[in-house]
């Protein structure tokens, strides 16, 4: 990965034990196959597996992992980006995140 900036990261445990964590870097140029410079991983999920999960791998670019489907993400902004993922995660848990 390019030179990277953190730019936020928060962790959350429920009482159930998923897990939510979010990390968004700003980069010198774009990740391979992404058109803008953020870098992102946002995960919820168990132990062992993810169950919602938005990320830019290099080459795949933009993309969501809901269950086991893997589909390509149109990102916007970050306020899109972390408002789509709750709203996953949301459906997920029945309405609570």
């Amino acid at each position: 990965m390019p030179s990277a900036e953190l730019l936020f990261h928060a962790k959350r445990v429920y009482d159930d034990g998923a897990i939510v964590e979010l990390k968004i870097w700003r980069l010198a140029r774009p990740v391979p196959g992404s058109s803008h410079t953020l870098k992102y991983s946002l995960f919820y999920g168990e132990r062992g597996a993810r169950i919602v999960g938005y990320d830019n791998e290099r080459g795949k670019g933009d993309h969501r992992h809901y269950g086991d489907r893997e589909e390509p993400y149109g990102f916007t902004s970050v306020d899109q980006l972390v408002a789509d993922f709750e709203a996953d995660v949301a459906r997920v848990r029945g309405g609570a995140i």
